[in-house]
């Protein structure tokens, strides 16, 4: 979902690894979940174990970006491609390839476009007077608790910064700037109602992929997927709205990327 991309300055890309780790009440209520919960972390430790190290940043400058005057300090650059680097690594060992020095170049070029989009978007969403309010907030947190199997808030909170080192003040600012980059989103893409065949398209999207798998037999009706497809629905149209938005914003926008 977009809640869980948009966010590259910090929060969104973390919450992969913060659904790994459960509390202590919700591993009494589903046993069966935290055993499994336990061996994908397993996994995951032995995935890391010898994975290389990422690339040593000192040459990043202290101002990664501008964007119209507004700063994006070399921080964020630093959290946020350190995050990228760890999955990317991950994945190209599962692979069995070895990450290239252009694709560590790539990566970082990415990571600082990404940052500046982020940029950007904030900057439409305060122009356009969006506001975060603190019960505004607080439901972000408590959904983003649920997302994760977290039973609440504080939970959330105490598991970011375990996992990611995140204080509870970045934490909180993080999710004041989602508020009100959700609330840029739904103005911009408007009230999106899929159609019966666009939600058709995607279930036989889905059933050729699981074909293909040889997985198609365990596969849902399209009547009790059909939550999901208007979700997905919903989605995809929300990132073309954004992605067209992004585009639009760069056009008229100052930008100097320094690394």
């Amino acid at each position: 979902m977009f809640k869980k991309t948009l966010l590259s300055i910090g929060l969104a890309i973390s919450l992969a690894s913060v659904a790994a780790c459960g509390e202590d009440g919700e591993e009494e209520n589903d046993e069966a979940s935290s055993e499994q919960e336990q061996e994908e972390q397993e996994d995951n430790e032995q995935q890391q174990q010898g994975m290389p190290e990422p690339p040593d940043l000192e040459e990043i400058p202290d101002v990664v970006a501008e964007v119209n005057g507004s700063e994006i300090p070399k921080e964020d650059f630093v959290s946020s491609y350190e995050r990228q680097y760890q999955q990317m690594a991950m994945q190209s060992q599962q692979s069995g390839q070895e990450l290239g020095d252009e694709q560590v170049e790539q990566l970082k070029q990415q990571t600082a476009e990404g940052l500046v989009d982020t940029e950007l978007l904030v900057q439409e969403a305060e122009n356009r007077g969006f506001e975060a309010s603190e019960e505004d907030v607080n439901e972000t947190l408590g959904d983003l608790a649920e997302q994760n199997g977290m039973e609440s808030g504080e939970d959330f909170k105490n598991a970011v910064k375990e996992q990611q080192g995140m204080e509870e003040e970045e934490l909180m600012s993080q999710l004041e700037i989602q508020v009100k980059l959700e609330q840029l989103v739904s103005d911009e893409a408007g009230e999106i109602d899929p159609t019966e065949e666009e939600l058709q398209e995607l279930y036989d999207q889905s059933k050729e992929q699981r074909e293909q798998m040889g997985t198609a037999e365990d596969m849902d009706s399209f009547e009790e997927m059909k939550p999901q497809l208007e979700e997905q629905a919903k989605a995809q149209e929300e990132n073309e709205a954004v992605q067209a938005l992004i585009s639009d914003l760069r056009e008229d926008a100052e930008i100097t990327i320094n690394v």
